[in-house]
């Protein structure tokens, strides 16, 4: 199975977990069938994008990258790489690389999605990430590392996220601590190491 259709069969199977979601998720499989090249960077001007809010196992803490373009305390994430096998793989291979994290989990089925304009990415505008947003596990005692990607990285508390931040991470936090709460054990899928 291509990255394409993982992609497709991913976000066909997912349940939103309200309206807007869901209208998000219809805008991303439209977008996946106009263009056979959505989950590259080269597709302008919107791509699909993979990213991972990684928290702690006992979810009190999560890391978060201070991106150097936006200037703001994100998740780590970004574009999907030829090699990529699948959506949630994308998402731990960035998470790993950006947070120096190795150990950690993926849990394979996406919490959120977020479509936002990147000014900085492409030669037409407005342009967009039409992001996949996935939950990755991290040992309790792990110590992230700085990549050269970030400004900044740093375990926050995820009740207290540090600022500048968005509402899109702060939604994030609250769903990733809904979904840790519900399943506390996240499995990688198959493909996605």
């Amino acid at each position: 199975m291509t990255l394409h259709a993982d992609a497709k069969a991913v976000l066909a199977a997912w349940q939103a977990p309200d309206v807007e979601q869901d209208a998000l998720r219809t805008l991303y499989l439209r977008h996946l069938v106009a263009q056979p090249t959505a989950m590259t960077r080269g597709c302008h001007p919107d791509h699909l994008t993979a990213s991972a809010l990684v928290m702690s196992a006992d979810g009190a803490r999560v890391v978060l990258t201070k991106h150097a373009k936006a200037g703001l305390w994100l998740q780590t994430g970004g574009h999907c790489e030829a090699d990529d096998a699948t959506l949630a793989g994308a998402a731990l291979r960035e998470a790993r690389e950006e947070s120096g994290i190795a150990d950690l989990r993926i849990d394979p089925v996406p919490l959120l999605l977020s479509r936002h304009a990147v000014p900085f990415c492409g030669p037409i505008q407005p342009a967009h990430h039409l992001d996949v947003q996935f939950l990755a596990i991290a040992p309790v005692d792990a110590a992230p590392v700085i990549s050269d990607e970030s400004d900044d990285l740093a375990w926050w508390p995820a009740d207290d996220p540090p600022e500048p931040t968005d509402q899109d991470v702060r939604d994030l936090i609250a769903a990733a601590r809904r979904r840790l709460r519900g399943s506390p054990s996240p499995v990688p899928s198959p493909g996605s190491d």
